[in-house]
């Protein structure tokens, strides 16, 4: 019976696959053979960021009073942000090409301190929140490695290098990041190539090489209540996800 099943689902699936495979009336069929050419691409990204916490610390006031600390820091959401940039690629050979994308990423970071030596009415670690709006500009860097074109689509595969610079930043926010990062990118997308233009949709994972805490930034806080929370944290390390939308 079990065999009959998989007789029947095979039989049934075949002319599926079979059709699947045929040969199809091409859209712009001469369009990868350009030398260069540009493009727009608008999509949507989230950006996370890993806090290394720096454990137990001794402060002292201004005072002369030394006090004790241990306080935690984390991303507890994310907030989706958008991207907008214009794209040129160069053709090196049939699966291979190199791709200057210069970028906008407009994006938000929520940040939780929870202070683990006070305690409120509760019982639960007193918290400080903080709103980091950020605003990057990127020139992206990748070489893409793309598969045999097959009828209107063609996956990719990419990596790449992108610098960013940072235009966010205040300061009487409990930290603050520095104003240059530099992201290391791999992602996947797919050619679809329409009648007009080609559509290409992209994933891409970046992952910072660089720590873009600003550790310098506690010392120049007015506010003396949040020098132990800016200090809570040694390094941080950005990531972000970004699904894009190439036009081309």
């Amino acid at each position: 019976m079990k065999q009959l099943i998989c007789l029947i689902i095979y039989v049934c699936a075949l002319p599926i696959s079979l059709m699947a495979q045929q040969r199809r009336v091409e859209n712009r069929p001469y369009t990868d053979l350009r030398p260069f050419h540009f493009g727009v691409v608008v999509g949507a990204h989230v950006q996370d960021v890993e806090l290394f916490n720096a454990g137990i610390q001794h402060i002292t006031l201004d005072d002369g009073q030394t006090i004790e600390t241990n306080i935690a820091a984390e991303q507890d959401r994310y907030d989706p942000g958008f991207v907008v940039g214009v794209t040129g690629e160069m053709r090196l050979n049939r699966h291979f090409q190199l791709r200057v994308v210069p970028a906008m990423y407009f994006g938000n970071r929520h940040l939780v301190f929870r202070n683990l030596g006070q305690t409120n009415a509760e019982g639960l670690p007193i918290e400080h929140r903080q709103d980091m709006k950020t605003a990057y500009i990127s020139t992206a860097f990748n070489l893409i490695f793309a598969a045999p074109r097959f009828n209107n689509h063609r996956p990719y595969l990419l990596a790449g290098i992108n610098p960013m610079l940072n235009l966010s930043g205040n300061d009487t926010h409990i930290l603050r990041f520095k104003r240059h990062d530099v992201f290391a990118e791999v992602g996947v997308g797919c050619d679809f190539y329409l009648p007009f233009f080609k559509l290409r949709p992209e994933l891409k994972f970046m992952f910072s090489l660089i720590d873009c805490l600003d550790a310098k930034h506690a010392d120049r806080l007015r506010d003396k209540t949040r020098v132990p929370y800016a200090r809570s944290t040694s390094k941080a390390a950005s990531k972000m996800i970004t699904l894009s939308f190439y036009f081309e």
